[in-house]
């Protein structure tokens, strides 16, 4: 039997330490810019969501759970996507003046990657759809074909 077809991706939710840092990052960042908040009984908000230029239709959240956020310490759940190396670069100049620490322009599996951190740890990775057509199989963690 075949999966149903998905139609994209709605959101992505972040698990964050507090909301209002992260939100004033996310903005600084990347344009953030929130249409909807999540209080709770006390009317204390959790959680925001909203929009970040580029990304379409798909919405990023922001969600106040401190123990996730410590988890996901060093993960990168998401790479967010720019056309090629020179978008890259645009960025790191981007990131320098906010003052945000940032790889160099890494040669990745198949195209150019730069990674930096979030407020709470989490890993960021901006990601070109241009490859680089270098065979990167042989370094430890990095991707290779899959056999059929």
């Amino acid at each position: 039997m075949t999966a149903p077809v998905l139609s994209g991706i709605h959101h992505v939710k972040i698990p964050v330490s507090d909301i209002p840092a992260a939100r004033e990052w996310w903005e600084r960042v990347f344009g953030f810019e929130a249409n909807m908040e999540f209080p709770d009984d006390g009317g204390i908000v959790r959680g925001v969501a909203g929009t970040v230029p580029g990304l379409g239709t798909a919405g990023v959240a922001l969600r106040e759970n401190p123990t996730a956020a410590a988890g996901c310490v060093g993960f990168d759940p998401v790479a967010f996507a720019v056309d090629d190396a020179s978008d890259l670069e645009a960025w790191m100049e981007h990131l320098d003046g906010h003052g945000i620490e940032h790889s160099p322009l890494i040669e990745a599996s198949v195209g150019w990657l730069l990674v930096f951190h979030g407020p709470d740890g989490l890993e960021i990775h901006l990601y070109t759809w241009a490859t680089h057509g270098k065979d990167n199989s042989d370094r430890p963690g990095y991707g290779r074909a899959v056999s059929a």
